[in-house]
């Protein structure tokens, strides 16, 4: 037996029995269960699993929503969009003069919403509101507040005081959403010229208008060729002659004639760009070259520079004017008249409406539309605005004999004032138009410009408003130092059909220096007033020619012009000569010296060889009223 137990007993090929082997723990073997004890496990199992998938699935949308109303705010509705307080990047460009100064900009702001759903008591919460809020109308408020609406604007663009006073009340159902305002830093100062936007801040009027798109697109800021330093002297000039002489409203326009940027544009009454709303029809009006007006005298400077361009005369030329012109059922007289023969350089000194008839008269209608079509009066401005102004005049087969002469001296064509100082710029810079922009240009920007008149008419012109301010109506324009010339203008305003003799508008066109102008000036005032220190005047000799002698003035310095030395006007101006002095007592000149003496070149610029600063040789006596 115990042989045979060791025989069947030999190990397991690999076993040593020498080696201790592991022990086997009983409790350590799970037992076989039974059928239905495996079957309720396994249930309990796959109940486990779905859970958690279940609360897996419910985590990740959770995740995913959150990410969504944080990220992307305006994939979601409204209600739930508008609570996220993040701030939404400015989404319009800003707007700068032509140093870098801000006219526009945008600034984030709060605005107030309500989810009516929310509101538990509308009465208490629109009676809450108007205390922190009192343009908000308690009726209308708890009007919309008990409506069955999830969402309504309370409040646009509100200050931060306020959105923290609003928060404050601690009402459920009330939320904000960040946005940008549009704010003008310059206020009214620039309104005309910038314009404004709406409450979503798309462009309503001016530059922000016109240049919505580019704007909009937030790129970069758009740079103007505004002068705010300019602008201000401007409207602060313009503004002052309303006041002294009662007008209702001015215009007041700088232009660089060499470049055609405009350096200011000034039309009062002004508004606050920030609040159209509130203004009047009267205040949004741009004066300036939305208005169209009959210019008055100042139109004899393109008479004349028709006359003497089209080789119909020279400046020694003359016509009588001893007495009034009658056509038909009408009569041309001068305002006060000399009743004589009178020079080219007196009918335009003495601004005689009688002899720039006659100038008419001789070129006829043909010439002189095809010049004013030439010098841009008798189409829109291209100024990039729209607020522009289409100019009125008869149409071709109307333009009969009598409106060639009327218009002459500015009556029968309507140009808004801001087309009156491009053209006169064009004739003064050497007889080329260049394009007038509101955005500032390089100067490998500025335009070749094309000849409207030749450069010894533009030098003629020039000779003759210089003697404007020496010895004619614009006296009071006269800076010492600074070579102003110009040409006054006092036109009636057409009333009910008719002209008024009571409201006109007077206006002064100005260019500096004249022997090579770099700026071009307006000054017009409408209806203004005489007053005491203007024995009674309302011209534009007493009312905007001082504005603009004020504008030089201060405007010239930043310019980086300096006066030059003050000569007698015979010696400056060789054209003095034919502007003879008949009314004066001790001098008694014949007719024959005016037809023997001849104009000499240029206005050399012996003044240009001096940079020396001189003073006032005294006060110019009162301009003349013909004009």
């Amino acid at each position: 037996m115990r042989r045979w137990f060791r025989r069947n007993q030999r190990p397991h090929p690999g076993f040593d029995i020498r080696q201790p082997q592991p022990v086997i723990d009983p409790m350590a073997i799970e037992p076989e269960l039974s059928g239905e004890k495996s079957r309720v496990l396994e249930v309990s199992h796959n109940r486990l699993m779905l859970g958690a998938g279940l609360f897996a699935v419910a985590f990740l949308v959770i995740t995913v929503r959150l990410a969504m109303v944080t990220l992307l705010p305006e994939a979601e509705d409204p209600a739930v969009a508008h609570k996220s307080g993040v701030a939404p990047v400015a989404d319009r460009a800003d707007i700068l003069d032509r140093n870098g100064v801000v006219l526009a900009t945008s600034l984030t702001t709060a605005s107030l919403f309500a989810n009516p759903k929310q509101i538990r008591d509308p009465d208490d919460t629109a009676e809450r509101l108007n205390m922190i809020l009192p343009d908000l109308n308690i009726a209308s408020t708890a009007a919309k507040l008990d409506s069955d609406k999830t969402f309504i604007w309370l409040k646009r663009n509100l200050t931060p005081k306020q959105q923290d006073a609003v928060n404050r009340l601690g009402i459920p159902g009330l939320y904000f959403q960040m946005e940008t305002k549009r704010l003008y830093p310059q206020g009214s100062l620039t309104a005309h010229v910038v314009g404004f936007t709406d409450v979503d801040n798309k462009g309503l009027a001016g530059v922000e208008r016109s240049f919505d798109d580019l704007l909009g697109g937030g790129q970069r800021p758009l740079q103007l060729s505004i002068d705010i330093r300019i602008q201000h002297i401007v409207h602060e000039e313009v503004q002052r002659a309303i006041t002294d002489f009662n007008g209702i409203g001015g215009v007041g326009v700088v232009l660089d004639v060499k470049s055609g940027e405009v350096l200011s544009l000034v039309s009062l009454p002004d508004f606050d760009p920030t609040d159209p709303g509130s203004a009047d029809p009267d205040t949004r009006f741009n004066r300036a070259t939305l208005g169209v007006f009959e210019m008055g005298s100042v139109f004899k400077i393109f008479n004349t520079a028709i006359a003497l361009d089209s080789g119909n005369n020279k400046i020694s030329d003359g016509y009588d004017a001893t007495h009034p012109i009658k056509i038909s059922r009408f009569t041309i007289d001068d305002f006060h008249g000399k009743h004589r023969y009178l020079s080219i350089p007196e009918i335009f000194t003495y601004s005689s409406n009688i002899g720039s008839a006659k100038m008419a008269d001789q070129f006829g209608a043909e010439v002189q539309q095809a010049y004013l079509s030439k010098f841009g009066l008798l189409d829109k401005s291209p100024i990039e605005l729209p607020e522009v102004g289409d100019p009125q005049y008869p149409s071709p087969k109307n333009w009969k004999r009598i409106n060639t002469m009327t218009v002459s001296y500015g009556h029968g064509v309507s140009v808004s004032p801001f087309q009156l100082v491009t053209s006169v710029s064009a004739i003064v810079n050497h007889g080329l138009m260049i394009t007038p922009t509101l955005l500032k240009r390089s100067p490998n920007e500025i335009p070749a410009g094309h000849r409207i008149v030749s450069e010894k008419t533009s030098n003629s012109l020039r000779q003759l408003m210089r003697l404007v301010t020496l010895v004619g109506t614009g006296k009071f324009a006269n800076t010492p130092g600074y070579m102003v010339g110009g040409k006054t203008g006092t036109a009636d305003k057409e009333k009910g059909g008719r002209y008024s003799e009571h409201a006109n508008l007077a206006s002064f066109i100005a260019a500096f220096p004249m022997n090579d102008p770099r700026y071009a000036i307006l000054v017009m005032v409408d209806e203004p007033k005489g007053n005491k220190k203007s024995f009674g005047y309302a011209t534009g000799g007493w009312v905007s020619a001082p504005a603009v002698g004020s504008i030089v003035e201060r405007m010239a310095p930043l310019m980086g012009i300096s006066p030059m030395p003050v000569l007698p006007p015979e010696e400056e101006n060789p054209l003095v000569a034919l502007v003879p002095d008949y009314d004066s007592p001790a001098s008694k000149k014949s007719h024959s010296l005016v037809m023997e003496v001849k104009a000499t070149g240029p206005i050399e610029s012996k003044q240009a060889e001096s940079k020396q600063t001189t003073s006032s040789g005294g006060t110019p006596g009162a301009p003349l009223e013909n004009e």
